[in-house]
């Protein structure tokens, strides 16, 4: 523990060490100088103690999103001076090696002097993460965006032809600050003038009374023809606290589960319904919470009891590493999957039909969109709410509008 403890400081000390170096090589104003020192220790100090002060019995709070924004907006920046700086060094030292070496030439100094450029490159550099981390914080965060999916199956019966479903995903409501965009938001789930909507999970971060100033804000939107349907998250479990016994926690549980009713959601726990229209029907079906780094709750066979395999069927089951994991191999067909969990983290790039870029990529084979194998659909939500970063950089809050259509996909 204590190595590791040292390990991180020498490596903390070493970003700090190239940023002042890269700071001191373009800034030559002296007061500037003792300025940038005193403001970066400051902001060391608030964020350590911060992080000290987080207690395990809570759980995140709006002060545990900002210092953990703090961190990112402080260090990100410097590890990337750091990581131009370094690569400067290694240059300078091969070059000292060559002129001492190999040159012979001691009249120099080993080390080139370090160049004023490459420290701008390595500043200018920095600044792009720290001004989209803070429109991420005071704007991304919010900039809802409706994502609209039209997807063919040969085999959808004749009256779901065109049908509409409009998905939403990790609300995470123990985040939201501003009931203005909250509501804006619901207005634009409403207009979508779905069929069907399907939620998948995440309702709160872990207490159900996170959700009960956003009560009547969820209750206005509209109930759609053929339903309100919901699943639940890894985080309505309320995993990530440490509950003064377990009464506590199962009590905990049971409000959030009851929370989805309050806004109008028919909540599935390892359950299916059966949507009428015409003489055609489909399924839809929802599981608890099934995550190959989390608790596998989730029951297919449970789920679909009275399907058959050929039934048309819409899946909803919250972490994406349950597709390939079991859902692709179960003898029941599912022709779509429903998830959300990895919010694309939050962070990334996205140029629509051109480029997709996240860590989420790293951890998850399906973590934004749609994603086809062998006929069979899933699709990722890349969610409505935010957690632990309170921000979203190019990976925005979506709403899902999610179109069947009967045949062939169009080349």
């Amino acid at each position: 523990m204590i190595f590791r403890f040292l390990f991180l400081f020498a490596i903390l000390l070493l970003i700090e060490l190239y940023a002042f170096q890269a700071v001191k090589t373009v800034i030559k104003v002296r007061g500037l100088i003792i300025s940038y020192q005193i403001i970066s220790l400051l902001l060391f100090v608030i964020i350590v103690y911060s992080f000290t002060q987080f207690d395990r019995s809570i759980g995140q709070t709006k002060q545990t999103m900002i210092t953990m924004g703090l961190l990112l907006l402080v260090f990100i920046p410097k590890i990337l001076v750091t990581l131009v700086l370094f690569s400067e060094d290694v240059f300078r030292v091969g070059a000292g090696a060559v002129n001492y070496f190999i040159e012979y030439d001691t009249r120099a100094d080993f080390l080139p002097s370090r160049r004023k450029f490459i420290s701008q490159i390595g500043l200018g550099i920095a600044a792009i993460p720290f001004l989209s981390l803070i429109y991420g914080m005071t704007v991304g965060k919010y900039n809802y965006r409706v994502i609209k999916q039209r997807i063919f199956f040969p085999d959808l019966p004749d009256a779901f032809d065109g049908f509409t479903i409009t998905q939403i995903s990790d609300v995470h409501s123990g985040s939201f600050d501003n009931p203005e965009k909250i509501n804006y938001a619901i207005d634009l789930i409403n207009e979508q003038n779905s069929d069907l909507i399907l939620f998948t999970g995440d309702i709160v971060n872990t207490h159900a009374i996170e959700m009960n100033p956003w009560i009547e804000a969820f209750n206005r939107i509209k109930s759609h023809e053929f339903g309100k349907f919901s699943v639940l998250g890894n985080h309505d479990y309320g995993e990530y606290v440490d509950w003064p016994n377990q009464a506590a926690k199962d009590e905990n549980f049971r409000e959030i589960k009851a929370l989805y009713g309050k806004i109008g959601f028919d909540l599935l726990l390892n359950q299916n319904k059966k949507i009428k229209k015409g003489n055609d029907e489909i399924a839809i079906v929802g599981v608890e919470n099934w995550g190959v780094h989390f608790k596998k709750l989730g029951d297919l066979n449970k789920a679909t009891e009275g399907l058959t395999a050929e039934g048309f069927k819409i899946l909803m089951s919250h972490d994406p590493s349950h597709w390939d994991a079991e859902i692709n191999k179960h003898v029941k067909d599912f022709h779509l999957t429903l998830s959300g969990h990895t919010h694309g983290l939050q962070f990334g790039i996205e140029i629509p039909g051109l480029f997709k870029w996240s860590p989420a990529q790293y951890v998850y084979n399906q973590w934004a969109g749609l994603y086809e194998k062998a006929g069979k659909y899933i699709y990722v939500n890349r969610g409505f709410g935010f957690h632990a970063y309170p921000g979203r950089v190019g990976i925005m809050p979506e709403i899902t509008v999610i179109q069947l259509k009967k045949g062939e996909k169009l080349a």
